[in-house]
């Protein structure tokens, strides 16, 4: 009964974050407001300030966590409204994601043996930009670390978020094909859910990217790896 309690508290309040986060982002649209990197900072710092144990605030977490997978097939109805456009696309679409595949992960696993990384950071970091169940596949395929490579999941799509609007400007990329393949194939996810934010087309051409990028990043990853390293 009492965990029943417990994750019906946690449940409630995420969401009740999560709606604060959405208000305060309609109100101050800024990049550092967007309700998934808010909602998440804020449910954080209450962990901490509370001093509530992660494993406790997860017995309701988890459950919102196996939404993920529901909110990831969602994703196909914007795709369905779009699919004349994207027909069209489709070139520059996959032939984009394929390159940006190939060059986050061998340049994630560059940078991070230049600085010295030992190996099996480098492992974990590798698909840095791939969804967190296909990350952590795929680290713990090369050597890495599974809970790890998660970790290094969200800095890349908490930075890709960040960062987007400054990279755009300074490489003027102002098409909506490139802005949804740039940050679905290097933001997963949470990138993808910010394109939506900007235009439908952009977010359905970020979840093709999203998509094609974990399929590609499963089976390059390996033998980029080794090459590499």
């Amino acid at each position: 009964m009492i965990n029943f309690i417990i994750g019906f508290l946690s449940i409630v309040s995420t969401y009740g974050v999560y709606l604060l986060s959405k208000k305060v982002h309609q109100k101050w649209d800024f990049t550092f407001t967007f309700p998934v990197i808010l909602s998440t900072v804020i449910i954080i710092l209450i962990l901490l300030v509370m001093r509530i144990p992660y494993e406790i605030y997860m017995i309701g977490g988890k459950w919102i966590n196996e939404l993920l997978g529901v909110a990831v097939v969602a994703l196909a109805y914007p795709l369905y409204q779009q699919r004349e456009n994207l027909k069209k696309l489709a070139l520059p679409i996959i032939s984009g994601t394929l390159i940006g595949a190939a060059v986050g992960v061998s340049t994630g696993t560059l940078f991070a043996k230049v600085m010295g990384f030992e190996d099996i950071l480098i492992h974990s970091l590798s698909p840095k930009s791939v969804t967190a169940p296909v990350a952590m596949s795929v680290a713990d395929t090369v050597g890495g670390l599974p809970t790890l490579a998660v970790v290094f999941v969200m800095i890349a799509g908490f930075g890709g978020v960040f960062l987007k609007p400054i990279i755009y400007k300074v490489c003027r990329i102002n098409h909506v094909v490139g802005k949804g393949v740039g940050i679905g194939s290097a933001s997963h996810a949470i990138g993808t859910a910010s394109a939506l934010e900007s235009s439908l087309l952009e977010g359905s051409v970020s979840t093709i990217a999203m998509v094609v990028s974990a399929v590609v990043v499963s089976l390059i990853t390996p033998g980029l790896v080794n090459v590499l390293l």
